[in-house]
């Protein structure tokens, strides 16, 4: 739970130092900027983003059970950021585990790509695909024609 806030917190911690020292130079608009920036960053990089984890063994059982794919992701990730941004409304649709989170999830993970704890990682009918294309996971949750 905790490892996941690690880099937001950093993000704020910085932000706050930085812009304490333009405040002590004088330079208050541009510490109010720098630190919504870094709030910001830090906000997109929190768990906050991302749908609600489940257990990976809560995800297989949903996913056999309706069809939709299980997302592995963790905080932090620039490309599991990019998965969820360009998935829009839709995301919320599929099965997200975070794999620091849930030890199950990274041990799937890892099985699925050498050893490596490589994310994203979608599951669609129990293939692994690793770091799709957005459009392409959005594909595998409209039903076949």
């Amino acid at each position: 739970m905790m490892r996941a806030w690690i880099l937001p917190m950093l993000l704020v911690l910085c932000g706050s130092v930085v812009a304490t020292g333009l405040i002590l130079s004088g330079s208050t608009g541009a510490a109010a900027a720098l630190l919504m920036l870094f709030v910001l960053l830090a906000g997109v990089n929190s768990p906050l983003i991302f749908p609600r984890s489940i257990g990976a063994l809560e995800a297989q059982r949903r996913s056999s059970v309706d069809g939709r794919p299980v997302v592995f992701w963790r905080s932090g990730c620039m490309y599991c950021l990019r998965l969820r941004i360009r998935l829009g409304r839709t995301a919320r649709q599929l099965h997200w585990v975070d794999i620091w989170r849930d030890q199950a999830g990274a041990a799937t993970v890892r099985a699925a790509n050498d050893g490596n704890e490589t994310v994203p990682t979608v599951f669609v009918a129990g293939q692994p695909h690793v770091n799709p294309d957005p459009v392409w996971v959005r594909e595998q949750l409209s039903p076949p024609a």
